[in-house]
C-alpha cells in the first residue's frame, strides 16, 4: 500500500480547518520506469543533437582539439580529452533535460507524462525556479542514482520535492 500525502496547499492557509488535497505518491516501479523513459531520450536523441552541436562549436573554435577526440573515437586509445568533453556533455545532457522539461512543463518530463505521474513541492505547489535547479543538480551526485532503492531518493530529498501520481 502506497502512502498519501495530505499537502496544505497556498490557497488554504488561513484556515488550517480547511479540505486538503491529497496526494498518492508515484510507486518505486513508476519512478524506475521515468528514470528508463527519460535516460533513453537523454542517450538517444540529446546526446545525439548536443554532439552535433559541439562539434560545430568545436570545430569553429578548437579544431585541433576536435581532431585529436576524432581520432581517439576511431582508432586511438582513450584519453583525457576524449572522457572529459563525454562526462562534461553527460552532465550538460542531464542539467538541461530535467530543469527545461520540468520548469516548462510544471513538474513533467517525457517519462513522467508517459507514466502519469508529476513533481511537485512538498508543499503541493508547483516548483519553482530554485527548486528544479536544486533537483537537477542533484542527479549528477555519484551514486544518487541508487538513493532511488530507498524511500526517498536524494534529489527529492535536498530540493523539498515529490512525484505523485496524476492520473
Amino acid at each position: 500500500m502506497e502512502p498519501n500525502y495530505e499537502v496544505q496547499t497556498a490557497h488554504q492557509e488561513s484556515d488550517l480547518f480547511q479540505d486538503h488535497e491529497t496526494y498518492k505518491l508515484a510507486s518505486q516501479g513508476q519512478r524506475l520506469l521515468n528514470f528508463i523513459i527519460d535516460n533513453l531520450f537523454m542517450r538517444f536523441v540529446l546526446s545525439m543533437a548536443t554532439g552535433y552541436v559541439t562539434g560545430y562549436l568545436l570545430a569553429a573554435i578548437a579544431p585541433d582539439f576536435l581532431l585529436d577526440v576524432a581520432y581517439e573515437i576511431e582508432i586511438g586509445p582513450k584519453t583525457w580529452k576524449y572522457w572529459f568533453l563525454v562526462i562534461i556533455l553527460g552532465y550538460f545532457n542531464y542539467l538541461i533535460y530535467y530543469t527545461f522539461c520540468e520548469m516548462v512543463f510544471k513538474g513533467y518530463t517525457l517519462g513522467k507524462l508517459l507514466t502519469g505521474t508529476k513533481a511537485i513541492r512538498v508543499d503541493g505547489l508547483q516548483m519553482t525556479f530554485k527548486d528544479v535547479v536544486i533537483r537537477s543538480l542533484s542527479r549528477i551526485v555519484p551514486f544518487e542514482v541508487f538513493s532511488g532503492l530507498g524511500d526517498k531518493p536524494w534529489h527529492d530529498s535536498w530540493s523539498r520535492t515529490m512525484v505523485v501520481k496524476t492520473r
